[in-house]
């Protein structure tokens, strides 16, 4: 049978679209496959380059006549890069892309980025040598190459620009004492480090028996049974961080890389402080604040292996390191880890897939695991560790629900509950710290009742809806559309209202209150400044402020020892969110936002203020009480078959006509219902309007489809594109995008 392999020849962004086709040779046909290095005759010469295998397949795509032969496999086994094209493929068929998307996601883009390098003049000769030959020099009235042997009689290895500069030495002299081996010009390459300013002193800790645990049983599995995959649960400030630096510790010795994943820039400084203090400059970190320079340095500090450990966020695990032992996903609940553009990729599944195929370890860790990752611990793809104490010895914070229905019965219109106006000036007399944090996730387009808490929800899919400016109620999953409602269903009262407040107004009304209190707000307005993340919070760690206001981003892994009060404003909000997933993160920010108080040796308080105080989310956020949340929300998902249960697809449709955009949205769901009618095993939900209908111009509908498993789900996308692309008109203005959720 024969067999022909889709090669690139250069790995550069810009030429990744041209694939060339060669035929595999019989010997060859059980060694090339997707990532290998080959060796391919090229051009009308024929000349022998090393080019890449993407693809295998029976089927020719040019006449066979003209289709050349493989050579020769470059290497037995592959290549950091043929493992970066094996991920590549891998992400191709698990989100259903094109290779090329998917390749140009995972290898690093080699953009014109000006390369930094330094010169030396080094002496060839010995010193007394030296001076002979200065001697003749001199005598010849040769000036400029007698003062240049001179001086590197005095220094053997000068510097580049003082030899051109201040000695006042030409290129032809610099020549002639190459070509006579008097004396090298040695040049090597300058790496940008975004590393500055960081202390390397070693930060000393003993681990508890509960962290030693974890880090022996995954050492001792790795000697006898290989890499695994691990999941820990430890509750906040039970020391996850100094568990993964152990495992690094060990990785490194073994003489691999390590790949720290945070969620967010504004935890980078912290985390990568923490790391620095133990390996020094074997760590680099990678994220957008990064200058492109800055970027392309550290890809080419990986690939030379002057570096060892990586810290940032997904697009770090694309880093090409050669020997990945270790893969550590921190806080892996949060959803900036799933990627917003094609490929729609989820950092947990890539790194599970990159661990696999450097035969690494997998660390997940978390305080509040995802449904997803706790579900997999459950049926055994992970194995579970808990972490149940703070290293500093105290206990979680005291934690108090205020009910806002009974604030505003009895008078109380403020933001702020009259508890936690009395809780935050007793911290500003007792000279301690306070978070104020703002829930905005979900706080736009939901109605709910000031009176009870009712939240409008669509009947059919458990989801809150969303007002729009038609004045009607829209369910975003299905498309179930009524009229706005004037009373509340449940208590019959007339405040059913959305919810309007903004970290601004907060920190005008603390100021407001509490006049002589300083105040610093931390949200996407404060932080557009590079760096401004880490001036913000270094400031507020120098206890330079009593008051830090702020959204999630003041919630997720800083650690401050003196925030003895953390009040959470309005923690209800994200329970409207029009999202089957909307309990799961309100109960992950409630827990996250609790657990930033009494980190250190005084006790803490925590005021979660709410609409909706009975609500399940709420009160295991309140309690610390992880495994009660997940036995009430893992009922909900598998009563409605939602991840990680099943699987479910949102196929969204934009474009730039509302109606054509209708018109092809109620289109496909009709191509979808009649693949199920053939016997697809998926169910159909939609045509409904995007949460945010129109987004820059374009009007935006999504249909979802929900299976047991993602084969059919993947199979509903092949025919949805093909029937897309037969029907496509030539002046197409709108198009598909499909997302795993």
């Amino acid at each position: 049978m024969e067999l022909y392999a889709d090669i690139i020849v250069d790995i550069t962004h810009e030429k990744l679209d041209r694939t060339f086709q060669y035929r595999i040779p019989e010997s060859l046909q059980e060694e090339v496959r997707v990532g290998s290095m080959v060796v391919v005759p090229f051009g009308a010469a024929n000349k022998e380059i090393t080019g890449y295998c993407i693809g295998v397949t029976a089927l020719p795509s040019y006449d066979k006549a003209k289709i050349k032969d493989v050579i020769s496999l470059k290497e037995k086994g592959v290549t950091a890069q043929g493992k970066l094209i094996q991920l590549a493929d891998f992400m191709k068929n698990r989100y259903g892309v094109t290779v090329i998307q998917a390749l140009k996601t995972v290898l690093p883009v080699k953009q014109k980025v000006e390369e930094q390098e330094k010169k030396t003049v080094t002496a060839l000769l010995t010193q007394s040598e030296l001076s002979a030959l200065g001697e003749t020099l001199s005598q010849k009235h040769q000036t400029a190459r007698a003062r240049l042997v001179k001086a590197l009689t005095e220094k053997p290895e000068l510097p580049y620009e003082y030899v051109t500069k201040v000695l006042k030495i030409s290129s032809s002299t610099l020549k002639w004492m190459q070509e006579t081996g008097v004396a090298t010009v040695e040049i090597t390459p300058l790496f940008r480090n975004p590393v500055q300013g960081i202390s390397e002193e070693n930060e000393d800790y003993a681990l508890s028996r509960g962290q030693q645990y974890i880090i022996d049983e995954i050492t001792e599995h790795r000697k006898i049974s290989g890499p695994g995959k691990y999941l820990i649960h430890g509750i906040t400030g039970s020391g996850k961080t100094a568990v993964y630096v152990e495992l690094i510790e060990r990785t490194l010795k073994r003489g691999e890389q390590a790949i720290v994943l945070i969620p967010e820039i504004s935890l980078t400084y912290q985390t990568l402080r923490r790391f620095y203090t133990h390996f020094g400059a074997k760590v680099s970190v990678m994220n957008s604040t990064l200058s492109q320079g800055e970027k392309y340095d550290q890809m080419r500090r990986a690939q030379n292996g002057d570096i060892q450990v990586i810290i940032g966020p997904r697009s770090a695990l694309f880093t090409p390191f050669a020997r990945i032992g270790l893969i550590v996903i921190d806080e892996e609940h949060e959803n900036s880890y799933k990627s917003e553009l094609n490929p729609r990729y989820h950092a947990r599944e890539v790194a599970a897939e990159i661990a696999r195929l450097h035969g690494a370890d997998l660390v997940l860790g978390s305080a509040t695991p995802s449904m997803e990752a706790y579900y997999a611990a459950q049926h055994g793809e992970y194995r579970l560790f808990e972490l149940k104490e703070r290293l500093t010895g105290g206990s979680l914070p005291a934690t108090q629900i205020v009910d806002l229905r009974a604030e505003l019965k009895e008078g109380n219109r403020s933001i702020f509950s009259r508890l936690l106006q009395e809780k935050i000036a007793d911290r500003l007399q007792k000279k301690e710290q306070t978070l104020l944090f703002l829930n905005r996730r979900g706080y736009t387009g939901f109605i709910s009742c000031r009176s009870c808490g009712h939240v409008i929800t669509c009947p059919h899919c458990s989801v809150s809806l969303s007002l729009h400016r038609d004045g009607m109620l829209h369910c975003h999953y299905c498309g179930y559309t009524q009229p706005q409602v004037q009373r509340c269903p449940k208590c019959g009262s007339s405040h059913v209202l959305g919810f309007k407040a903004g970290t601004q107004q907060v920190e005008e009304k603390v100021k407001e209150l509490f006049p002589q209190a300083r105040v610093l707000r931390m949200d996407g307005d404060t932080t557009r400044r590079k760096n401004s993340h880490q001036a913000i919070l270094s400031s507020f760690e120098r206890q330079e402020a009593d008051i830090l206001v702020g959204t999630q981003m003041i919630v997720k892994g800083h650690d401050f020892p003196n925030v003895t009060l953390v009040g959470i404003i309005a923690a209800d909000l994200s329970l409207s969110e029009h999202d089957f997933r909307s309990g799961e993160r309100t109960f992950q920010l409630l827990t996250q936002a609790a657990g930033r108080a009494g980190r250190g040796v005084k006790p803490g308080d925590v005021i979660i203020q709410t609409y909706q105080p009975e609500h399940y989310s709420v009160r295991a956020a309140a309690a610390q009480d992880y495994q009660s949340f997940y036995t009430q929300e893992i009922a909900y998902r598998s009563l409605l078959q939602y991840p990680p249960v099943g699987c479910m697809m949102a196929i969204q449709i934009c474009g730039r006509e509302e109606k054509g955009t209708a018109d092809l949205a109620q289109s496909l769901t009709r191509q979808a219902h009649a693949a199920v009618r053939q016997g697809l095993r998926v169910q159909i939900l939609g045509p409904g309007e995007a949460g945010v209908y129109k987004l820059k111009d374009l009007y935006r509908h999504v249909i979802y489809a929900k299976a047991s498993d993602r084969q059919p789900l993947l199979l509903l996308k092949n025919i949805l594109e093909q029937y897309r692309a037969q029907t496509r008109p030539a002046n197409e203005k709108e198009y598909m995008q499909f997302d795993f959720l």
